[in-house]
């Protein structure tokens, strides 16, 4: 993967060239089609999914919570806090993702620990914000 690629994304974008390459080592690019159920509630968090291209809508329970696009970022905080998904996420449009595995996080925590950190960041303000 080309780190320029994950610079666009905004929770790479701070991150120094260093941090960057140790990402793109590790992530893969996926491709899935509109209407593929991206993550479920309930489920356990394997992987960390940056939107690159398209859309993608929220839902927990029966409610529409929100609609993502390109630089959001999907399953970071079950990852992190080893938790349950908290909604279903499904694609509304063909998306290209960057995924990161549970275990490619674990290596980085070794490697280089402030792309974890920043990582955290997020999902603190997230549930600050939920």
């Amino acid at each position: 993967m080309d780190t320029a690629r994950l610079k666009r994304i905004p929770v790479f974008a701070d991150l120094d060239d260093e941090s960057l390459s140790n990402i793109a080592a590790l992530a893969a690019e996926v491709s899935v089609p509109a209407g593929k159920e991206l993550v479920r509630e309930g489920d356990y968090s394997y992987d960390v999914l940056a939107i690159e291209e398209g859309t993608a809508s929220v839902e927990r329970g029966d409610e529409h919570i929100a609609d993502l696009g390109p630089g959001d970022v999907i399953g970071e905080m079950g990852v992190l806090e080893r938790s349950q998904r908290n909604a279903t996420v499904v694609a509304t449009s063909p998306m290209l993702l960057v995924t990161l595995t549970s275990w490619d996080i674990r290596k980085l925590r070794k490697s280089t620990p402030a792309v974890v950190d920043h990582l955290r960041g997020v999902v603190e303000q997230r549930t600050d914000h939920a």
